[in-house]
């Protein structure tokens, strides 16, 4: 449902009025600009003057002066205005018209109606007054300008002769204030409890801007989104050139304020600043030729940015731990975990199990040494335990983990995020594999028509699996799969699809690069994305796999051109693209000895 379609122009003449301040203090707001000149809302020489201007003082008065210009010049447009600058890549990059939209959609507005006539009253009895005084106000304008010019000349004279005057202690208090913080003393209690503030903040490293979330910041995840990428914070700073750094709290910054301060104030939450204390205790812990004893506050001081980077990995690896027992590997969840027979916590390929089923395949006998056979890291298991990182639930605990009901038992058997984008939400469970996917997420796309509780769902990867057999009897070589047909082979391309959803974890080739990478398209000329391969595959545009396979490898040879002087994201695009020539080969049983075998590596 579109709010827009609800409000009148006159409501959403006033919300803009109401919201030009906001809209003014932007970060980075040349993408803003150019929608509006692209829909005719301001002239090209205002856009080109404004975009020119380096200053963000200057830019965000030169922003408010535009809307403001809008405001008067365009009026009858306003709900045109407002649809144009509420498109999803907007929304994206702008955490502000994120937010003025929720608060058409949720009614947290209020649309004052007795402010504009205050106003006017006020404008008009002011209007009456200069017209009644002109000659006596500029009369007295010119004697006051005397006064303060004299006076000013006067000060000059008296400081100049003096270098203690200058270097005043209570002068240099106020000229260092404003380095600190931005705000003014009243606004700096209350400004981080603004609304546009709650979900997220705007940070900067050195030379680079990002969007720090606030509730992936506490749980400890990635919480730095830059482009559509995201970066732990010690990942970030690295990002940002200041990898030299000892903390990332001193070298990230919101406006001017370090998150070290914010976070001891109690405005953000940061599980490394509480869990410090602990940190020496859990090194003794899981390093094996040291004791805590040996310890020193100078070893401690001289190796700061180890340990930073050592309490980030023990924090991943406080939700998931990688274990195996004998040949088998699997992935322990912690969220999931409750004791040795309840609790599917660890994940393998094929299903979720208990810690004893992970030792005793189906067997449902409670056997004391899965505490010692399963291994994490080379040590046993209890030694999560003895250290209180796994709990376990208590002979008496109801929870769902816990429960003997077979309903619960089999909420347990899928994935509790999607697959795919690896967020939770409405999931489709597949009835053979432990994967759950959004229903637009999975290829091909789910119909909720055809799900029921009867209704047994298979997913791409278990039909494939399942059918590659007697689908591809023999061996084909390379050309013969790029001459088929995309008609007769849809499935193997979505499931080649979905292996590059999933292991690009950042989105970063996901979306259209053209909205959010600067200057993309001055270098790259053919642009193309892998939601765009997905629309043109649905849309039948492809006719042979030849074609499919050249935009899918396009979309990794315009990441090598782009990024020529950044090795990172160079080889994150190599690494998705040998995953999938490995994988076009597996499923459509490429004959190995095939002479562009060696080409691909």
């Amino acid at each position: 449902m579109d709010p827009l379609d609800f409000l009148t122009d006159e409501e959403l003449l006033r919300f803009f009025r109401c919201s030009r301040t906001e809209m003014s203090c932007m970060e980075q707001p040349h993408t803003f600009l150019n929608q509006l000149r692209d829909h005719h809302f301001i002239p090209e020489k205002m856009h080109t003057k404004l975009i020119r201007c380096k200053s963000k003082e200057v830019r965000e008065k030169g922003v408010y002066q535009v809307l403001d210009w809008v405001a008067a010049e365009r009026p009858n447009s306003i709900k045109v205005f407002w649809k144009c600058v509420f498109r999803d890549h907007l929304l994206l990059q702008y955490p502000t018209l994120r937010l003025l939209r929720n608060r058409l959609l949720d009614g947290s507005f209020t649309f004052y109606e007795k402010l504009p006539e205050k106003v006017e009253k006020e404008e008009g009895e002011e209007d009456k007054k200069k017209k009644g005084s002109v000659e006596g106000d500029d009369k007295e304008e010119k004697t006051r300008r005397k006064k303060r010019n004299q006076k000013k000349r006067s000060e000059s004279v008296e400081e100049q002769p003096s270098t203690s005057t200058q270097s005043n202690p209570s002068q240099k208090r106020k000229v260092q204030r404003p380095t600190y913080s931005p705000f003014s003393k009243n606004e700096k209690a209350d400004i981080w409890t603004w609304p546009i503030y709650k979900t997220q903040l705007p940070v900067t490293c050195g030379d680079k801007e990002g969007t720090l979330n606030r509730d992936k910041l506490a749980k400890g995840k990635r919480c730095i989104v830059v482009q559509g990428r995201w970066f732990t914070p010690s990942g970030f700073q690295e990002f940002g050139g200041k990898k030299s750094s000892k903390n990332w709290k001193c070298s990230i910054r919101c406006r001017g304020t370090t998150l070290e301060k914010l976070i001891q104030e109690g405005h953000l939450t940061s599980p490394d600043f509480k869990r410090r204390k602990s940190a020496q205790a859990k090194r003794a812990l899981f390093l094996s030729n040291q004791s805590a004893g040996s310890i020193t506050e100078s070893e401690e001081n001289d190796n700061d940015e180890e340990e930073e980077e050592e309490e980030e990995a023990e924090q991943e690896k406080e939700e998931v731990f990688k274990v195996t027992c004998g040949a088998i590997n699997g992935m322990l969840h912690k969220d999931r975990f409750a004791s040795g027979s309840c609790g599917k916590s660890i994940r393998t390929e094929l299903r979720w199990m208990t810690p004893v089923e992970f030792v005793k395949g189906e067997s449902d006998l409670e056997d004391p040494s899965w505490k010692k056979d399963i291994q994490w890291d080379g040590k046993p298991l209890h030694v999560l335990i003895e250290s209180k990182i796994l709990v376990i639930h208590s002979l008496l605990c109801k929870c769902k983990l816990c429960s003997s009901t077979a309903k619960d038992r089999h909420d347990q058997d899928n994935d509790d995020d999607c697959f795919i984008c690896r967020s939770q939400g409405s999931l489709i469970c597949c009835d053979e594999c432990p994967r759950s996917f959004h229903q637009r997420c999975h290829l091909p796309n789910v119909d909720g028509a055809m799900m029921g509780d009867d209704c047994p769902w298979i997913c791409t990867f278990c039909v494939l699996r399942a059918s590659q057999s007697w689908r591809y009897p023999a061996q084909i070589t390379y050309q013969e799969a790029l001459t088929r047909r995309v008609s007769d082979n849809l499935l193997e391309c979505q499931y080649l699809l979905l292996c590059l959803y999933h292991a690009d974890e950042d989105h970063i080739f996901v979306a259209d690069p053209c909205i959010n990478v600067r200057n993309y398209t001055s270098v790259i000329k053919t642009p193309i994305w892998l939601d765009r391969v997905v629309e043109k595959l649905q849309q039948n545009l492809y006719q042979s796999v030849q074609h499919f396979v050249s935009d899918v490898l396009l979309i990794f040879t315009n990441c090598a051109t782009f990024n020529r002087d950044n090795a990172e994201f160079r080889v994150m695009g190599e690494r998705l693209k040998d995953l999938f020539e490995r994988e076009f080969k597996s499923t459509f049983s490429i004959q190995l000895e095939h002479p562009t075998a060696s080409n691909s590596q």
